[in-house]
Order: structure tokens, then C-alpha cells, then sequence
């Protein structure tokens, strides 16, 4: 994959801020069409998620990820024998061994593990992103695939969901490099998710929609955030992109008011409380009094 563009605008240059504003808008008109297309691209809401969190990808940089994504596809055997099973060594064996794909408890503390070009580039990353790459792959190159959103771990499933036989569901772990799961493997890592044994039911093997898996990357970020009080800016623009997504929770209302009340934006801030405190009303009053209350003081730190 080519080494991403050094061309981004000088931190001094009134200019190269105003085209930043402008980049950004763009992105999030795209992000916002995309995500409401009657068939969503996984692979171009990621990348543009890395634009949002470092605009200087541009169109260029998000083409050399779709070109690296449709390179790797080529390298795979046309229709390899074996079902299911066929489909999910061969992809396993490209990027989790040639290719050296997967990835350790360090990864969790990285921006760069939840960013599709920072993946591909440095082959590491978080388990629905590394996932990302193997849906994608396999995809172009006509496999049966689809992400399976596991409590707590996120895996790809091969062939038909719920099938038997040679082309009934088979499941892999791109984080462990690829590795095939067997229904006992499964249920172990639901049970060290969940702290407790847990049993592997058919609905759990559904698989995950591409909305579904961008929020989830978006949800991550949030939280990778949320425990760095100093990256506010990164959770707030993880909460302003979950918001551009349809049916998203009403309580992102709220975190996104309280994260502009603490940048100093303190009217849009309490607007957006007041907007959730809307919604509220109807199941709990007493939060909704609450939100407004917050809302007023707020609008109070103008004074």
C-alpha cells in the first residue's frame, strides 16, 4: 500500500485551515449519503471515518486503500475447493499468514487500530477493523462473507449463516490471525467477554449489516476517547458522525451537548440538551428536568 500523502495543510496557514473546515463538511455530506444509500459501502464509511479523524487522506489516499483492498482480493484463488471452509483458509492464509494481518491486547490502546488505512498499513488492529479487511477482501474476490458481532469480540462468518454441510457457516477470528473457531471456541470467547460461561445460540451467528458495523467502530472510538479526557476532539467528532447515522440512540443527544457545553460552545451545547430533554420527557421526567437544568446552566456561563 502506498505511504499516506505528506501533503497536509501547514498548521500556520489561515488557508490551509479554511480548506480543514471545508474537507470536513464534505466528508460528513458524503458520510451522511452514504450511510442512507439503499445499499451502504462498509469500506467507504471507514475511510471515511479516517477522513473525519485526519482530513489529509483525501481522495487520493481513500482510493489507495480501495486499490490495496482490490489487490489483496486478486491474490486469492478463483473459487477455492472446500465450501465454506475453502474460502475461509484461503482468505486466513493470505492475510493472517502471508500477509501477517492480526492483532494483541496493545492494539486496543491505539486511534490508528480503528482506522481502515492505518490497519492495512501497519497490518494491526482491533478485531471488527481487522474483520473489516477480511469482509472486504474476500468479498471483491466473490466469497460468502459477513461480519458476526459477537459480545465483546467481533469474528467473520463464511458461507450460509445458520447452514450446515460443506457450505454452512464457518467462523474465523481475523484478531487471531484467521483462525477457525469451532463451536467450543466460539463459546469461550463469549464467556471471557461476558466474565462468566456463556452458550453459543443461532442468534448470536446473525449477520451484522454494514450500519451496524460502522457503529460499532464509531462506538469504539467514542470509548477510546472517553478515557482520554485530553482527545476530546476525537469523541466529539465520533459522536457527530453516530449522529448522521439513521436510528441512532437519543442519548447521543446528550453526550454530544455535554462535549460542546466543555469546548466553550455553550449555546449550541445547550440547544442540543434541550433537544434531548424533548425526547426524555416522555419516559423520564425527572431526567428531562435534569437536561434542562443543565441546558440553563449552560447558557448561564454566557453571562
Amino acid at each position: 500500500m502506498p505511504d499516506r500523502p505528506d501533503d497536509r495543510p501547514d498548521a500556520h496557514d489561515p488557508r490551509g485551515a479554511d480548506d480543514d473546515v471545508g474537507e470536513r463538511r464534505e466528508i460528513r455530506r458524503r458520510f451522511a449519503a452514504e450511510a442512507r444509500a439503499e445499499r451502504p459501502d462498509l469500506a467507504l464509511l471507514c475511510l471515511l471515518i479516517a477522513a473525519e479523524a485526519d482530513p489529509s487522506l483525501g481522495e487520493r489516499g481513500i482510493d489507495a486503500v480501495q486499490i490495496e483492498l482490490d489487490r489483496l482480493a486478486g491474490e486469492l484463488p478463483y473459487a477455492p475447493g472446500g465450501g465454506a471452509a475453502g474460502w475461509a483458509r484461503a482468505v486466513g492464509g493470505l492475510l493472517g499468514g502471508r500477509y501477517g494481518f492480526g492483532g494483541s491486547r496493545e492494539d486496543f490502546g491505539a486511534l490508528e487500530s480503528s482506522l481502515l488505512p492505518e490497519v492495512l498499513l501497519r497490518r494491526r488492529g482491533l478485531p471488527i477493523l481487522l474483520s473489516v479487511v477480511w469482509i472486504e477482501v474476500a468479498r471483491r474476490a466473490g466469497a460468502p462473507v459477513y461480519g458476526v458481532a459477537l459480545p465483546g469480540h467481533f469474528v467473520v462468518g463464511f458461507g450460509e449463516p445458520g447452514g450446515t454441510g460443506p457450505d454452512g457457516l464457518v467462523l474465523a477470528d481475523p484478531f487471531d490471525g484467521g483462525r477457525l473457531l469451532s463451536t467450543a471456541d466460539t463459546e469461550l470467547l463469549l464467556s471471557e467477554a461476558a466474565g462468566e460461561p456463556l452458550s453459543l445460540t443461532p442468534s448470536l451467528l446473525s449477520p451484522a449489516a454494514p450500519l451496524d458495523i460502522v457503529r460499532r467502530v464509531l462506538g469504539n472510538i467514542r470509548a477510546w476517547a472517553a478515557a482520554r479526557p485530553e482527545r476530546g476532539d476525537v469523541r466529539l467528532w465520533a459522536v457527530e458522525l453516530s449522529l448522521l447515522l439513521p436510528h441512532h440512540p437519543a442519548r447521543l443527544r446528550r453526550e454530544h451537548g455535554h462535549l460542546l457545553v466543555a469546548r466553550g460552545d455553550f449555546l449550541s451545547g445547550a440547544a442540543e440538551l434541550e433537544t434531548y430533554a424533548e425526547v426524555a420527557e416522555a419516559v423520564d421526567p425527572g431526567e428531562a428536568r435534569e437536561v434542562r437544568q443543565q441546558a440553563r446552566a449552560a447558557r448561564a456561563m454566557l453571562n
